[in-house]
């Protein structure tokens, strides 16, 4: 698989990456409902198969037991992929997630994960919410401080504005920047975008199908079944007004991935992949079998007539 150079490193990554939120199970806040750690290691280890080669979590992704399995997986592979995890958010298992950029917090934070991953340097470590915002200076400053100790290859940040990329950028370089970014949410195109092309930061794109919303997967009677633990029943994109709208889209990208023989997911990550300010995007996988139904968007383009047609339908039907 092709690679890409992220920003201004000398990380040069694949299209797409393993995305570990989900993985993290069930019992707390943002939970994706409970998970068997042997699904999520075989899907790990089907992710470095078809040539994946990053990783992407966060400490509070089961509040620490996303970087545990990712170590468990790693156990014996030669061919390590880089490891991407971010810091900010707080709490040891089953105690309320808080919110906290200090100094001392985030040393904390970054010696826990180094510990549950089981490496000396973290290659890419971010700020996973500029929050709270009085202490995005102090946070930033600390990575930075991270980076030149070595126990952080790169630095890079998550969901920031593009006035809280400045102010950080004037600190320190910014490697990277991890927005929300798929058809059912646009917000960076307008200015996120546009400044980080022209001060050289890396793009990795989270949600890239609307946290499954967009893989041709999910039905109304899916949505219904999810478990009470599944952040998503909470998600208005997965509520009406939005719902009838987001299900239509999905069949339209299932028409369009027909054509080429691609699924409605492939053609929702190739939508994000269009823009060339985006390196790659994090596509999360729980169980074998998930991601050979969405690598073939490493690859592929969609011509300018199927963005067209994309473009017509969100025009025509707005999202909130």
């Amino acid at each position: 698989m092709q690679t890409r150079q992220l920003g201004n490193t000398d990380l040069h990554i694949t299209p797409i990456g393993f995305g570990a939120w989900a993985i993290g199970g069930g019992g707390w806040a943002f939970a994706w409902g409970d998970q068997d750690d042997a699904d999520s290691i075989a899907a790990i280890h089907e992710a470095l198969d078809l040539g994946i080669n990053w990783i992407d979590t966060a400490a509070v992704y089961g509040q620490g037991h996303s970087e545990l399995v990712i170590r468990k997986a790693l156990e014996g592979v030669a061919n390590r992929p880089y490891l991407f995890t971010k810091c900010g958010r707080t709490g040891e298992k089953g105690q309320p997630i808080g919110k906290c950029l200090q100094a001392a917090s985030i040393r904390r934070e970054c010696e826990n994960s180094l510990k549950r991953l089981g490496v000396e340097t973290i290659d890419l470590y971010q700020i996973h919410w500029p929050e709270p915002d009085e202490e995005v200076e102090e946070g930033w400053a600390t990575l930075a401080e991270l980076q030149r100790e070595g126990k952080v290859r790169w630095i890079g940040v998550s969901n920031f504005s593009v006035s809280q990329l400045q102010r950080a950028a004037a600190i320190a370089p910014i490697a990277s920047l991890q927005p929300n970014y798929s058809l059912l949410n646009r917000k960076i195109e307008a200015e996120v975008l546009p400044y980080v092309a022209a001060n050289q930061i890396g793009v990795i794109g989270y949600s890239p199908m609307g946290s499954g919303l967009l893989t041709g997967a999910m039905t109304r009677e899916r949505i219904a079944g999810l478990p009470e633990n599944d952040w998503r029943r909470n998600n208005r994109n997965y509520q009406e007004p939005l719902l009838l709208r987001n299900l239509a889209l999905v069949e339209l990208l299932r028409r369009i991935g027909q054509r080429s023989g691609h699924t409605p997911g492939e053609v929702a990550i190739a939508w994000v992949l269009r823009r060339p300010e985006v390196t790659a995007a994090i596509v999360g996988a729980r169980r074998i079998g998930q991601l050979r139904e969405l690598i073939g968007a490493a690859q592929w383009r969609l011509t300018t007539d199927e963005i067209a047609e994309i473009e017509s339908f969100l025009v025509a039907n707005p999202g909130a």
